[in-house]
């Protein structure tokens, strides 16, 4: 039997837009030296795309944006853009404790030709609502190219109030903002205050198809790029509205996502890609690789949403 279920209508800006749908969570392969395997890169790339994901997503936490140096970061970005070639969009990480930092790096990325910023803020000390605000404000206005706003309290120790996300989308390219507080009547919260003003990717640690029944526009996560195929399957089932067809796919899928929430981020996505064929090497130091167990415990995983897709 197959249930339909009307999803809300997209709403169409013709300008400061990305795509819907799926944006894997690239990682950062750095050697012990610091050298950055760009060819790596671009093969991912080249392989995600072909996979039929929406667009592409370094230096997010999970690529470890928080353990590079600013040369790493520019030729993780200028890698993907090269193997992205205007296929889909490139979408990349920023994270600073300063606002002139993030200024900074904001005006840098859009100056390499990124097609958008999912902008983070790393928190030392306390800051005040207004200082937070101030912070996404001044980097929106600093661009030109769409803005997400990420919220990962856990990761980061920062949060948004209702009313500063309020404030933040009057400011034309903040479109976006990705949640990953795992909470999802949270993520019903902002649909429904902010539904038409910001749109909301989910992350890791939500159940991706109940997002996207929600009105939630897509999904940016590190899974996805360990399981991009399925993932696009996924967010193409609930978009046709076949309900029962897609919460059959999400079961078998939501191993992934258990290790992601169970294991260090980095970690769990490199130990992941390298039983997919991608020598990505380990996190960076002082982060450590995962044992035999954890590999086996994502191995089990992988072949679980591969067979749910017939792979």
């Amino acid at each position: 039997m197959r249930a339909h279920l009307s999803i809300p209508r997209s709403r169409r800006l013709t300008h400061h837009t990305l795509p819907h749908g799926i944006y894997p969570y690239l990682v950062s392969p750095v050697a012990r030296d610091g050298r950055v395997d760009e060819a790596l890169i671009e093969r991912l790339v080249g392989d995600l795309i072909a996979a039929k994901v929406n667009g592409v997503t370094p230096l997010g936490s999970t690529g470890e944006v928080m353990y590079l140096t600013p040369s790493q970061r520019r030729a993780i970005v200028a890698a993907t853009i090269r193997a992205a070639a205007g296929r889909v969009p490139v979408v990349p990480g920023l994270a600073a404790f300063s606002t002139h930092d993030a200024v900074e790096q904001a005006i840098e990325l859009e100056r390499m030709g990124v097609d958008g910023i999912v902008v983070m803020r790393q928190n030392a000390f306390p800051t005040s609502e207004e200082g937070v605000i101030g912070y996404f404000s001044e980097v929106a206005k600093a661009v030109s190219v769409p803005i997400v706003l990420y919220t990962n309290p856990t990761l980061l120790g920062t949060d948004f109030s209702i009313d500063a996300l309020i404030a933040l989308s009057a400011i034309p390219n903040i479109r976006y903002i990705k949640d990953a507080t795992g909470d999802t009547g949270r993520i019903l919260t902002l649909i429904n205050r902010l539904g038409g003003r910001l749109e909301v990717f989910s992350a890791s640690g939500h159940i991706p198809a109940f997002v996207f029944l929600l009105g939630g526009v897509g999904w940016m996560a590190g899974p996805a790029c360990v399981i991009p195929k399925a993932a696009a399957e996924l967010y193409r089932r609930v978009k046709l509205g076949d309900v029962v067809s897609a919460m059959a796919l999400q079961r078998p899928l939501w191993a992934i996502n258990e290790c992601f929430r169970k294991y260090p981020l980095a970690a769990c996505i490199k130990t992941a890609l390298q039983l997919r064929g991608y020598d990505v090497g380990d996190p960076i130091a002082p982060q450590r690789p995962l044992d035999g167990k954890a590999r086996e415990e994502i191995a089990a995983a992988l072949e679980a949403a591969d067979q749910a897709i017939g792979n």
